[in-house]
């Protein structure tokens, strides 16, 4: 994680002090409190950390209204490893159209293998495979620029079967209880044309979907973690999901679905608390769709 990056992220709070270096650090530690202005201090001193600290929150409002461009500070996958990244995708693909979506998407790590052991048409993954999975999920995706929180630490984490119930004709699963309701008063409040377009999100899941997206980015992984959170970062795991208005397809997530009947309903009622807006310092593009339970 370059400097700037972690200049910011202990200025807001999301990241410990001691994780920044030199000389950003100092400038952290001597930043002025307003209760407490230190007397000695030169005034243009502070203006200069302020200085600082404001261009790197125009850097990442940058990276959020560009987030399908490539930028010069992104992060791409190193050439040596773009062929085992293929070799997961193909073989993550292939459990995907085998196992049924709906399935894919409660299906934890250790699963994943077992089910690939267990079809020959798909294949046992090899240890480098394994290795880079591993190493996907572990990176501190704040290099890449995305500034969530990791929200489930383990890699073979597991999805409670008996805690989740799926959502007829939408090929997706919810958990019961407050995601449940909300999504069920949704439906009542709005209408039928709201349908559910993506539910709980396992580990495994968001690792498919985050390279898939990195694939059409051409390998950059800070332009895939801003339309996808990186695996581990993910709040579908916990309870959060995604509408969209019936037959919109593909531009349901888009901006698009900011200027529908059914979003204009949910702001009305109350309903839309966008984890992810417009203008946000998260390094992730806007989302009108994601409905925030968690």
């Amino acid at each position: 994680m370059n400097n700037r990056r972690r200049y910011f992220l202990a200025s807001m709070g999301l990241l410990s002090l001691a994780a920044v270096t030199a000389p950003w650090r100092s400038l952290l530690e001597d930043l002025p409190v307003p209760q407490e202005p230190a007397e000695e201090e030169h005034p243009h001193a502070s203006e200069a950390r302020l200085r600082e600290l404001d261009h790197a929150l125009k850097d990442q409002l940058y990276a959020v209204s560009h987030f399908d461009q490539d930028l010069e500070q992104d992060i791409f996958l190193p050439v040596a490893e773009q062929p085992v990244f293929q070799q997961v995708l193909r073989r993550q693909r292939k459990i995907q159209a085998h196992a049924g979506y709906a399935n894919f998407s409660l299906m934890s790590f250790d699963e994943m293998l077992k089910y690939a052991r267990s079809y020959s048409v798909i294949g046992a993954f090899s240890a480098t495979e394994i290795q880079f999975m591993e190493k996907i999920f572990f990176h501190d995706a704040h290099d890449y620029g995305f500034l969530g929180e990791k929200v489930i630490s383990s890699l073979t984490a597991k999805v409670v079967k008996k805690n989740v119930i799926k959502i007829q004709h939408s090929g997706n699963y919810l958990f019961k209880g407050e995601s449940q309701r909300v999504f069920e008063h949704l439906k009542k409040d709005v209408g039928e044309s709201l349908v559910l377009t993506s539910g709980i999100r396992s580990v495994v899941k968001q690792m498919y979907l985050f390279l898939a997206k990195a694939e059409k980015c051409n390998a950059n992984l800070s332009r895939a973690s801003r339309s996808l959170a990186p695996p581990g970062h993910s709040y579908h795991a916990l309870g959060d999901f995604d509408v969209g208005k019936r037959n919109l397809g593909a531009l349901n997530f888009t901006a698009r679905f900011a200027q529908t009947e059914e979003y204009q309903k949910l702001i009305h009622l109350g309903y839309v608390s966008i984890r992810y807006t417009q203008d946000n310092y998260f390094g992730v593009r806007y989302e009108p769709w994601h409905i925030k339970v968690v």
